[in-house]
């Protein structure tokens, strides 16, 4: 089998919006499935950390259900259901409901933050293999350009 290769020209006139969304779904997948073969879901280690002081959380205090589908409104996916979720984390004591259903991070569940954060550095780098930091860089500047040209705001 042959693998024809696109040529620079032919590349420069393809859609953007095309390759950022298949770029978008490949990445999601691959770092869902390096992360459940680990154990742990995706939306399982953000509710860890939007719940830990020692991460995202600047209090520690506790948050509805309603309140962490708002604090990561910019990355939850359709498919996440938070409630669905937090119920594996509630069952290893990683999680507590209070009176008022508000989720607290418990010591044990941080500490599973912990373990989880570890694995990011070599799923980073399995996705970044043969990428230098330079090519990576200009990526991410010409997309952020991108963003703007169209009346975005790059984070």
């Amino acid at each position: 089998m042959t693998t024809q290769r696109t040529s620079d020209a032919e590349l420069a006139s393809q859609p953007a919006a095309y390759w950022t969304g298949v770029a978008y779904e490949a990445l999601i997948s691959f770092t869902r499935a390096q992360q459940s073969a680990l154990g742990f879901t995706q939306p399982q280690y953000w509710l860890l950390r939007n719940l830990s002081k020692n991460d995202i959380s600047t209090d520690g205090r506790g948050m509805t259900i309603s309140e962490l589908q708002q604090a990561m409104s910019s990355y939850l996916r359709s498919e996440d259901d938070l409630e669905a979720e937090a119920e594996p984390l509630l069952e290893r004591g990683w999680l507590t409901r209070d009176a008022e259903g508000r989720l607290w991070i418990t010591e044990s569940g941080d500490e599973a933050r912990a373990s989880f954060k570890q694995h990011a550095p070599s799923i980073r780098s399995r996705i970044h293999q043969g990428i230098d930091d330079a090519d990576y860089v200009t990526t991410l500047k010409v997309l952020q350009q991108m963003i703007r040209n169209t009346g975005g705001t790059p984070n």
